[in-house]
Parts: structure tokens; C-alpha cells; sequence
């Protein structure tokens, strides 16, 4: 028992020969409430996860990439704005319907109409049949196509159907008012009945994980000899006010801490006077709810963003896995010129995927680690209150004596 007494570290010293001052208890208070703060800042930070960021290479093949998308134009109407995508593999989708919603708004920007994308046909009597004559009684319907038939059996019984059928051959509707299904169905009355609206687009797109890109487009594009066209130049002689506003822009599902950048992205294109040939634009960048400007004299042109999509996988405390993306943007503006074959005037987005994919984990503090970062704060401050006591006590001391020899001598 004496051996194991000798080996304490901490001798007691008889409370007779303890002194107390007024700058000692000063500090006691002082690093006590120091103690106490970082204590609970310590506790704060164990009971809540935190998360924990690794980079590394994407090896996943084969997925689907889902696009979610919120778009407003002001200015265009929901019957000529049509929806594209195609990617580096060559698949191509063009006027895409399925999961996407239209709402027809006023001048005001309240909602007119919301329904599913796609126009239907009507029931009229004695429509043009295919042969040249008219419908009768007992007779069995089959529209011509114009000579955009695909076989001697292809019948097109809608408008729709007859744009389907010279998309497909790649020809341009440019007077819908000569095709008997579009003038019965009042199509070309429809369009110039919505002028004066716009539409809000939203709904999602599922594409191929490689490079590519979608667009929204005036008119039903079609495809010939690698360049790209729209079929509705007719009804407004290619003039096309393309403001938008990106309500919301998401490469996958939603996730804690993701930033969608281009979410509350204004662009308002406000047209003025023309003037021959060329074309002056003044842009005001903001984002958010700070207004963006831009002032042109030319309606026309295709506004580009350019999408790097960065995979990312956030898992939480309870194991639960999320598979979404992460992405930046940069934009550029292209005014459409006289005598040059581009891309028809719309809003494009191009992506790109990133071969790095980024790992969020969320993780508790383990307890031995919390237990150390206490015990560090205690004995930190306890030890560093104790060097500036015995600081304090000895100068107060040293200044006292020298006043001491001062008066005596």
C-alpha cells in the first residue's frame, strides 16, 4: 500500500495553505463557462451525423438518366412548342409527349388549360378519304398522307398524324391549311387562337447515361440530310420570342445539400426595333429572384446552356441510398443570321457526364472519439486558466514587493 501511494501523481495539499484571490476566481468562472460552451458544441456535434465526401471513378454502364424540368414561356404558345432529345449514340426522340404536361397561361401568367401534351382530332362528316372522295355511309375511314405514305396501307386519319407521317420523310409541313384532316380539325385556327398566350412545361425525360442532349423547340422538328428543321415557320414567318424561365432544372432525384443551379434562372427576352441585319443585345445576369434582361433587336436565335452532370450517391444515417446527380452550367446566346443553316430558334440543353462520381455518407461521431475531444477541452482549459492564474498571482505579487521597497526606501 505505501509502494502504490507513493506512485500518486496528485498530492493533497492541506486547505490551510491554500490562498485565494479575487483573479483566480475571475478565471474559475471564466473557463468554466468555456468549458460548458464547448462542451455542448462538442455534444451538438455528436448527436447530429455528419457527412463525410469521397471522389471516385464512375464505373456504372447501362443506366437511365432522368431529367426533371420546369419551364415557363411567356411568350410562345403550348400548341407549337415541341420537346427533342437525341445523344451521341445516335438515338433520337423528336416532339416527345409521354410524361410531359402543357398549361396554357394568359398574359398574366395565370394558368389557362393543363392537360396532357398531344393535340386529338375531331369527328367531322364526309372527311377527304384517300382515294379523293368523300366519306360515305357504311364506308370505312382512311385519310391520305399526302404522299408521305409509308406503304399503300398507311392511312393518316388526323392532323397529327399526317406531321407524323412527313416528319418521318423528312418534309416540312409549311401549309397545314391544304391538308384536309388539319383544316377540319381547325389546327392552324387553334395555333393563331393562342397567340398572344404562353405555356409552362414540366414533367421528366428518361435518357441514355451518355452525352446528349433535349431542347424545347417552336414547331415539330424532322430531320433531313443532318440538319435539323421545324415544320411551323409558316404561322409566325420564323419570328419567335424564346424568353423562358427555368423554374426547375434536376438531373435525378432530390437529395440533402444538392444546389440545382439554373432553379428560379429568368431570361426574358423583350424585343425592340428592328433594323436591317444586325443585332445588338444587352444581357443583365442574375439569379434567383433578381430580374434578367435581355434586350434585342432580333427575336430569333437558340439560347444554349451547357450542362456538365457530375453522379452522385448520398446514403444516410440509416443506409437508405439515393442515386441522383449533381451539376454545373455555363450559357451562351446564338443569334440566328440570314443565309446560314443552323438549328432552329428554342431553348437547348446540352449535358455532359462527368467520369467522377462524388460519395456523400453521412456518419455519427463514434463515442470514443467524442470522449477524447471532451477530455481535450477539460484539461485544455483548465491547464491554460492555470498558467494565466499563476501569471496573474506571481506579477501582482512581484509589483507589490517593489512598491513595498519603494516606500521603504
Amino acid at each position: 500500500m505505501n509502494r502504490l501511494r507513493n506512485l500518486d501523481a496528485y498530492p493533497k495539499i492541506n486547505e490551510d495553505f491554500y490562498q485565494r484571490t479575487l483573479s483566480g476566481g475571475l478565471i474559475t468562472l471564466f473557463s468554466s463557462l468555456l468549458m460548458l460552451i464547448l462542451f455542448f458544441s462538442e455534444l451538438r456535434l455528436y448527436m447530429h451525423p455528419v457527412t463525410e465526401t469521397q471522389l471516385r471513378v464512375d464505373t456504372s454502364r447501362g443506366e437511365k438518366l432522368r431529367i426533371n424540368f420546369d419551364v415557363t414561356f411567356p411568350a410562345l404558345q403550348c400548341s407549337i412548342i415541341s420537346i427533342d432529345t437525341m445523344d451521341i449514340s445516335g438515338e433520337r426522340h423528336l416532339d416527345v409527349r409521354h410524361d410531359i404536361i402543357k398549361r396554357r397561361l394568359d398574359s398574366h401568367g395565370n394558368v389557362i388549360e393543363s392537360k396532357q401534351d398531344g393535340i386529338g382530332h375531331t369527328k367531322i362528316e364526309k372527311p377527304l378519304q384517300k382515294h379523293g372522295g368523300r366519306l360515305e355511309h357504311n364506308e370505312t375511314y382512311c385519310g391520305s398522307c399526302f404522299g408521305a405514305e409509308a406503304t399503300d396501307d398507311t392511312c393518316c386519319n388526323s392532323c397529327e398524324e399526317v406531321r407524323e407521317a412527313y416528319r418521318k420523310k423528312g418534309w416540312a409541313l409549311s401549309d397545314p391549311e391544304s391538308i384536309d384532316q388539319c383544316k377540319r380539325e381547325g389546327y392552324v385556327q387553334k395555333v393563331k387562337d393562342e397567340e398572344g398566350e404562353g405555356c409552362n412545361v414540366h414533367g421528366f425525360l428518361e435518357v441514355n447515361k451518355v452525352a446528349g442532349n433535349f431542347h424545347f423547340v417552336p414547331g415539330q422538328s424532322f430531320h433531313q440530310s443532318g440538319f435539323q428543321f421545324g415544320d411551323l415557320i409558316f404561322f409566325q414567318q420564323g419570328n419567335y420570342n424564346i424568353s423562358h424561365k427555368v423554374n426547375r432544372l434536376a438531373f435525378g432525384d432530390f437529395f440533402p445539400g444538392v444546389v440545382n443551379p439554373l432553379d428560379g434562372y429568368k431570361l426574358l427576352s423583350l424585343p425592340t426595333h428592328y433594323t436591317g441585319l444586325l443585332s445588338s443585345y444587352h444581357l443583365k445576369y442574375s439569379l434567383g429572384s433578381l430580374s434578367v434582361q435581355w434586350n434585342q433587336e432580333k427575336q430569333n436565335g437558340v439560347y444554349q446552356y451547357f450542362v456538365k452532370v457530375v453522379p452522385s450517391i448520398y446514403t444516410d444515417v440509416h443506409g437508405h441510398t439515393i442515386q441522383s446527380n449533381q451539376f454545373s452550367v455555363t450559357e451562351h446566346f446564338q443569334k440566328m443570321e440570314a443565309g446560314r443553316m443552323q438549328s432552329p430558334p428554342g431553348v437547348f440543353f446540352y449535358y455532359d457526364l462527368s467520369p467522377i462520381k462524388v460519395i456523400f455518407e453521412e456518419q455519427h461521431v463514434e463515442f470514443l472519439h467524442f470522449l477524447t475531444n471532451v477530455c481535450a477541452i477539460v484539461g485544455g482549459i483548465f491547464t491554460v486558466s492555470g498558467i494565466v492564474d499563476s501569471f496573474i498571482y506571481h506579477g501582482q505579487r512581484a509589483i507589490k514587493k517593489k512598491m513595498e521597497i519603494g516606500k521603504f526606501n
